[in-house]
């Protein structure tokens, strides 16, 4: 058994067009997940024209998922969090104050899309911020960076069902420690940068996290927390996600690089982070909403 599930912005979802899929692929009776924005249908089997049926409705601002129906709610949420579970790369940020922004910004774009070796990357961009007043990154922390919308209802209700929160970056811990107290993840992992005399001194300590790291860090959690990777949910938009992606039992690519896309079934481009507790079956009903937190601080 199959289950589509429809994901659009609040109050853009129309019911006709829900209906009128589910007759069309002949599937069971349509649940509202949340009125007019995410719905969800069982399937027998899997259309054959679902790529083309997703391109159009891409084009109308709706997202289609079609997945297994069983064990869909996850026990481990593994998320990316440069441009996933916040609304910036944090590197592109503080090369902007740097002065280096839009060389870095080039660099960084090119590498997520998977066009050039993360870690050569990563080292060239990190260089580029050599003499950087280390100070720099609170005042980055506090007055850039936002949490992507959804991200905090997203660990809040999968925590309050059970499940353990695991922030994985290939940025940095000076970004990602605040970020994953904040949306209230159990643990992070992320790259240190290396500050002398209250400087960025251009690198990064070693070994590099990157794609590797991140599903190593998958496997490792789900060892110690006796799961099995089915029961996964991962998160994320760069071609260093892909390994974990790849991995989990629920690998969703969010507003992710095209290169990102090309290889990922479960998509998420109109929707924001709720749309990973839609794509478990969760009503909005269902959500669990965390107190609001205060912005960054220095």
């Amino acid at each position: 058994m199959l289950t589509a599930t429809l994901i659009a912005k609040p109050g853009a979802l129309d019911p006709e067009l829900v209906h009128s899929l589910r007759n069309a692929w002949g599937g069971g009776d349509a649940v509202w997940l949340s009125p007019d924005e995410a719905a969800e249908f069982p399937l027998m089997v899997r259309p054959g024209n679902l790529p083309q049926v997703w391109e159009s409705l891409q084009a109308e601002g709706v997202d289609l998922c079609v997945q297994p129906t069983g064990h869909r709610r996850k026990k481990l949420l593994i998320a990316d969090m440069d441009s996933t579970m916040i609304g910036q790369e944090c590197i592109d940020e503080l090369a902007d104050a740097a002065g280096v922004g839009p060389q870095v910004a080039e660099i960084t774009a090119r590498a997520m899309n998977g066009e050039l070796d993360f870690e050569g990357a990563l080292i060239e961009r990190v260089g580029l911020l050599a003499g950087l007043d280390a100070s720099v990154i609170d005042t980055v922390l506090a007055e850039r960076i936002t949490d992507a919308p959804g991200g905090a209802a997203l660990v809040a209700t999968m925590k309050a069902a059970g499940a353990h929160a695991l922030l994985v970056s290939g940025g940095f811990t000076a970004f990602a420690a605040p970020v994953a107290e904040r949306l209230g993840f159990d643990a992070a992992q992320a790259n240190d940068l290396l500050v002398e005399g209250g400087k960025l001194t251009g690198e990064v300590r070693r070994p590099i996290l990157g794609h590797a790291a991140k599903v190593e860090a998958l496997d490792r959690t789900v060892a110690r927390l006796g799961l099995s990777t089915a029961g996964v949910l991962a998160v994320g938009d760069g071609a260093n996600d892909l390994g974990m992606l790849g991995r989990a039992g629920m690998g969703v690519a969010v507003h992710a690089k095209p290169a990102v896309q090309a290889q990922c079934e479960l998509r998420i481009n109109h929707g924001d982070l709720t749309a990973l507790l839609f794509l478990q079956g969760y009503a909005r009903s269902d959500f669990t909403h965390p107190p609001e937190p205060e912005d960054y601080a220095v």
